[in-house]
């Protein structure tokens, strides 16, 4: 059986810390996990409209083993500028890998669009992306707020407010695991218009609500339920961060990312869509010391999913309603 870190948070993953930037009024904002020290990274995208920035280093192919803090953000492809204010927090603390006498903080960094949400966008000249990256850097602690903050501020959902979300796993070989899930879909976390989540098999005690599954299935299960499906398709994407104390290669956190897919196939039906950029990275900082044998590393690949799909669920389950809202949130139903 799985249980839960101490928190429950990404952060129960010795050596990450996570902040949050929000603007109410924007209904938006930005999310930064910051690494105490350089961890091993990976990225898989699996949807067919990605924003991001500086994922081609973390190929296993590529020169970077390891970087200082991974970004997500809304904002669509304006939100990309939070990277560079995280950037600047990093630099402020001597933070970066050394180049020519330099110090240059390694910073992927993904985003979501939530340009759509009801919130004022007239920002002038340049958005405030930038700004509120550096306030997230700043921020960042191993206790943090879920549901309607950081990158979740705007989020939607098929139906219902998206957020933020996160979520942690113990394993019985001694490592943890940790996820961190933006949540903003075309497809929807519950099972049709019920208040039941998609993720229900892997929940742990009631922290998403403790439901399981209805029964019986509503008829319109199978029903394929979309954010803006009268209207202009896109405007969506979930994006997540897993992340684990176990020792792992560059080609083994790739490898890690691309099991915590399974998550979104778990947790939202449909995913994946030519509508969503869905992306997940995955940090690893070997702090528990420990090399996983064969078994247990398929395990830590289990969990991953497992893990994924409890973070989008909370994510849903916490927001909370704001004015201006377009959908209502799920504690309404």
């Amino acid at each position: 059986m799985f249980r839960t870190g101490p928190r429950n948070l990404i952060t129960d993953v010795a050596g990450l810390r996570v902040g949050n930037a929000s603007d109410v009024r924007l209904k938006s904002g930005v999310t930064t996990i910051v690494c105490d020290e350089p961890a091993v990274a990976g990225v898989q995208i699996l949807g067919g409209a990605p924003g991001t920035r500086e994922t081609d280093l973390l190929e296993p192919h590529n020169s970077i083993e390891a970087i200082h803090a991974v970004v997500l953000s809304g904002g669509s492809a304006f939100g990309l500028d939070a990277a560079s204010g995280v950037q600047a927090a990093l630099r402020e603390n001597g933070i970066g890998v050394e180049v020519g006498g330099f110090r240059v903080p390694i910073v992927p960094a993904a985003i979501l669009f939530d340009l759509r949400n009801g919130g004022d966008k007239d920002w002038g000249r340049y958005p405030p992306y930038r700004d509120l990256g550096y306030e997230a850097a700043q921020a960042v602690g191993i206790d943090f707020a879920l549901g309607t903050v950081g990158a979740g501020t705007g989020a939607l959902s098929s139906g219902l407010k998206g957020g933020l979300g996160s979520a942690s796993t113990v394993l019985d070989s001694g490592v943890t695991i940790g996820a961190l899930a933006a949540v903003n879909p075309t497809g929807s976390v519950t099972i049709a218009r019920s208040r039941h989540f998609w993720a229900a098999p892997f929940e742990i005690g009631d922290e998403f609500g403790g439901l399981g599954y209805p029964a019986p299935m509503p008829e319109d299960a199978k029903r394929i339920l979309l954010k803006f499906r009268d209207k202009q398709v896109g405007g969506n994407t979930t994006i997540a961060v897993i992340a684990t104390d176990a020792l792992l290669t560059k080609a083994a956190a790739k490898r890690l990312a691309i099991s915590a897919h399974d998550g979104f196939v778990r947790a939202i039906w449909p995913t994946h869509t030519p509508a969503d950029g869905d992306l997940v990275f995955a940090l690893a900082t070997g702090k528990s010391g420990i090399e996983l044998a064969p078994n247990d590393a398929i395990e830590l690949y289990a969990a991953a999913g497992a893990t994924i799909a409890r973070a989008i669920s909370r994510g849903v389950f916490a927001a909370t309603p704001a004015d201006g809202d377009l959908f209502p949130v799920w504690s309404s139903r």
